[in-house]
């Protein structure tokens, strides 16, 4: 299913591409963590740990998740996608150590 179709009117990217703002949390056995990590780090912006947000576009998403499919172990993993149509109407707040970058701020 598309994300439009999904979620309703959706933000378009600078290159005109449909994007929506995930934020993904995982907890991922210590074997498959660094994986995770690698995977994740290709498509989002490392917020702390097991923490990623960013724009995303359906092709990335569909790729992010499908990779993530293929290295997740159902009865010791998880991973959660929080899928926002757009950050525009959103406030993060933060409390402690900052571990992660700007880029992305929801």
């Amino acid at each position: 299913m598309s994300l439009i179709r999904r979620y309703g009117k959706v933000d378009r990217g600078r290159d005109g591409v449909v994007a929506v703002f995930v934020i993904v949390v995982y907890d991922f056995n210590e074997k498959r963590v660094a994986k995770a990590l690698k995977i994740c780090r290709k498509y989002l912006h490392w917020v702390q740990n097991s923490v990623f947000e960013g724009e995303i576009s359906q092709a990335n998403y569909v790729k992010l998740k499908t990779e993530l499919s293929r290295l997740i172990d159902p009865e010791e993993d998880s991973v959660v996608f929080y899928i926002f149509r757009t950050k525009r109407y959103s406030k993060r707040e933060e409390m402690g150590l900052k571990k992660g970058g700007d880029e992305n701020i929801l």
